[in-house]
């Protein structure tokens, strides 16, 4: 014969042990995520940096990938473009303050975080933002003007 009350202690230990084990089994997965080491050093040390939050399954960050592949290759060596998954490594979001995706940062070459764009950004407004950092790209990688926004004379 138990004593009355002596079974719910019993399962208020019993949830306790459960409750700190399911803590002490998400502090171990928040630090094995943080701690992937594919991930770039951002912003990269001495170089301006355009870092893009985003996810491989999100739509305006879908539109937004052959951008940046050509950003990277019209700015190597002159300025970092950086994408990050951050339904993979959800660390990054919380660590730059993501609440919407696609996000854009851009960072001096001192490191400082001079100017942020939420959503879809095209290919002119990057160009146009670097070039306002003091980085041009190579005429030969500048996207095409056209003459539909210009003015007859």
């Amino acid at each position: 014969m138990s004593l009355p009350g002596s079974s719910g202690v019993c399962m208020k230990k019993k949830t306790m042990w459960l409750t700190a084990a399911f803590l002490l089994a998400g502090v171990v997965l928040v630090q094995a995520e943080g701690s992937q080491p594919n991930l770039p050093e951002v912003p990269v040390k001495g170089m301006v940096t355009m870092l893009d939050l985003g996810a491989k399954k999100c739509i305006p960050c879908k539109m937004m990938a052959p951008i940046l592949v050509k950003m990277e290759k019209a700015y190597k060596g002159k300025a970092a473009i950086v994408f990050i998954d951050v339904s993979k490594h959800r660390d990054q979001g919380k660590r730059f303050g993501i609440r919407v995706i696609p996000t854009q940062i851009f960072f001096d070459k001192d490191g400082k975080e001079v100017y942020r764009h939420f959503g879809f950004m095209s290919e002119q407004a990057i160009v146009a933002q670097l070039k306002n950092m003091g980085v041009d790209q190579d005429k030969s990688d500048a996207p095409k003007e056209t003459n539909a926004h210009r003015g007859s004379n």
